[in-house]
């Protein structure tokens, strides 16, 4: 007597799900929409950068053509010319410190926070999450007379200050996720071995939130190097001027003389180091966001 088998659907032996139209169709749009940002965004960057190796009068004459003469002359131009050799290390130094502070101030409270039991700690962790919801403009003014008072006003050591005020509370929210999430046995373990609080926070604590860590920072150095409001307004000497301040000046001074070939050689400097570090770190901050804040 012959027994009759009866073949499976494709979708369920394969284990996955048949797709429907409205499936197909989301997927379709979503494509459609980032290809269309992508160009959006893609385009006028690559037009930058080709428009940095030409003249002005190439610019003017013929904006969409590739470069007569590929020469680094612009380049260095805006490095030394229009300035921007000393506002990059300005900023290289005021968020490179700043940075190395918040991420070390922004860990050691996330964990306390974290981890231990104290009086308060409910008030202070929602003071931190009220700091991103206050708007940095209305703080200006306070922040100037505070510089002002310290003598820090018009300084790098004052910005520095300033910008690790103003990106602790996203830090500090970020990384509290990551020190809730660990494991009570690895703490307990280093406890019993003899560890004190210190070393257990630097030497197994801290590491074990590296992915986090890495992504929090990246965070950060994306905001303190785009910042121009505080700067602006708290930093008005120009011998301490920071990248995004000087490729302002440098666009609205020359009027309608304009070598736009340093500007957007200048443009192409400034944009150069976020561009980097986002395409190395890309994947660190998508599976970070996944495995960290909102677990």
């Amino acid at each position: 007597m012959s027994t009759v088998t009866l073949d499976k659907p494709v979708a369920a032996r394969s284990g996955g799900q048949r797709r429907t139209p409205g499936d197909a169709l989301v997927a379709g749009t979503s494509h459609t929409m980032l290809i269309i940002w992508s160009v959006i965004v893609i385009v006028p960057f690559c037009w930058v950068v080709l428009s940095s190796f030409k003249t002005s009068k190439e610019i003017l004459s013929s904006p969409f053509s590739l470069p007569a003469e590929w020469s680094f002359e612009n380049y260095t131009s805006a490095w030394t010319k229009a300035g921007i050799g000393t506002y990059f290390f300005n900023t290289v130094i005021v968020v490179g410190t700043a940075l190395v502070l918040v991420m070390l101030l922004g860990a050691m409270c996330a964990y306390v926070l974290a981890r231990f039991e104290f009086f308060g700690r409910n008030f202070i962790y929602y003071t931190m999450l009220g700091g991103l919801t206050f708007p940095v403009f209305l703080v200006i003014v306070p922040l100037f007379f505070v510089l002002q008072g310290f003598g820090l006003l018009n300084t790098l050591p004052g910005l520095i200050l300033t910008y690790v005020a103003y990106a602790l509370p996203f830090t500090v929210f970020f990384l509290y996720a990551f020190f809730k999430t660990l494991p009570d046995d690895v703490y307990e373990a280093a406890m019993m071995d003899g560890a004190g609080e210190w070393r257990t926070f630097f030497q197994i604590m801290l590491p074990m939130a590296a992915p986090g860590m890495a992504g929090v920072a990246i965070f950060n150095f994306l905001g303190l190097w785009n910042q121009f409001l505080l700067p602006v307004a708290l930093n008005t000497q120009r011998e301490n001027w920071v990248l995004t301040q000087g490729m302002a000046s440098f666009s609205s001074q020359a009027g309608y003389n304009v070598d736009f070939g340093a500007l957007f050689a200048g443009v192409v400097m400034t944009v150069l180091p976020v561009l980097v570090v986002y395409l190395i770190f890309q994947r660190r901050i998508s599976g970070t966001v996944s495995t960290g804040t909102f677990r």
